[in-house]
């Protein structure tokens, strides 16, 4: 079987990308990225050494690229990770959103119909719901909550949401659809939240927390999710879309002082900053359709997951000072530019 992950340099694809090779070492596995400011060759060079695994420099939005690469590899799963996920930058550039998580989508399930692909996953987010009020603690995300999108990240990933499950009606394409809640752990990209606080921590810089820091995730540890995707992947219903959620719900502000309190660090540290325009107040998951169905439940609770986390973030400093010090850019060329 070959299996194409896109944006398998990004955080959960590549943690997706291991997860393949480790568990169907049979398994040839294509991952596609555009290499932009958040993908790292530094993530995958350990699969680099794996012979069952080929790496292409890309743009999924680009036809005149995607085409001939599924014509030479003809992938029988397509796992759609690739996507500009960061909201702050989506306010200040909501065109590079658009092309990327909607054209790309498009593009890709134009391909995958082409070439007779016989499961295309779409990896989304609890995003395109909107928000639930603090106040509300008994409200959940189901499946069947309606779109809601907040920022021009959200409204793109609604919209790659809604393209998919037309192409699934219109021409009868495999399609699965997965939306999570948030994810942290290994190769988390230092500008989101968890990994920048770790970071700052352990350098003794400002936490800057939005607002009062009462917004509230439900995190999910980036291993889970792979876990379910995996799932659907292989014994999903063609045309549904399954929540995926850690029931981890915790407020920002808790989350930087538990990462401050794991490093032995002084709460001063924490920097309130003017709050994000639109700044959904609260997620949470309902994977009930997910459990019933699949038999998934997340397996790790906060607690454990962020010391875990804390504990890769220290042993492995040089790949986020890399980022932080701009150097990961140069990685690619350096060493498989005249592969």
């Amino acid at each position: 079987m070959k299996i194409l992950i896109t944006g398998g340099a990004g955080f959960i694809g590549a943690n997706f990308v291991y997860h393949i090779l480790e568990k169907y070492p049979s398994y040839e596995v294509i991952c596609v990225d555009a290499l932009t400011y958040a993908g790292n060759m530094e993530t995958l060079a350990e699969a680099m050494k794996n012979p069952k695994f080929t790496f292409v420099k890309g743009d999924i939005a680009d036809r005149d690229f995607i085409f001939p690469l599924f014509e030479n590899y003809k992938p029988d799963y397509v796992a759609n990770f690739a996507a500009e996920s960061h909201v702050d930058r989506s306010i200040n550039d909501p065109g590079i959103f658009l092309r990327t998580n909607v054209i790309g989508t498009g593009v890709l399930m134009d391909a995958s119909r082409e070439y007779g692909v016989k499961r295309f996953h779409q990896v989304s987010t609890d995003e395109v719901y909107g928000d639930l009020p603090l106040d509300r603690p008994d409200l959940l995300f189901t499946e069947e909550t309606p779109i809601h999108t907040s920022s021009p990240y959200s409204a793109a990933k609604a919209s790659a949401d809604l393209l998919a499950l037309s192409y699934c009606r219109t021409f009868k394409f495999p399609v699965t659809i997965s939306r999570c809640s948030n994810n942290y752990g290994p190769f988390h990209f230092p500008e989101k939240l968890i990994p920048l606080m770790i970071a700052n921590a352990i350098n003794d810089k400002p936490l800057p927390v939005y607002g009062k820091g009462e917004n509230v995730r439900d995190w999910l540890y980036v291993k889970d999710h792979c876990t379910a995707i995996d799932l659907i992947i292989h014994n999903g219903r063609i045309g549904e879309v399954y929540n995926i959620g850690g029931h981890n719900e915790r407020t920002n502000l808790d989350v930087v002082k538990t990462i401050l309190r794991e490093l032995n660090k002084p709460e001063t540290l924490i920097a309130y900053v003017t709050d994000r325009p639109g700044h959904d107040q609260r997620y949470a998951i309902d994977p009930t359709k997910i459990s019933n169905e699949l038999g998934w439940l997340p397996e790790t609770t906060f607690d454990t997951g962020i010391k875990l986390t804390i504990q890769w973030y220290l042993s492995n400093r040089k790949w986020w000072e890399n980022i932080l010090a701009g150097e990961y850019q140069n990685y690619y060329e350096n060493m498989y530019g005249d592969r």
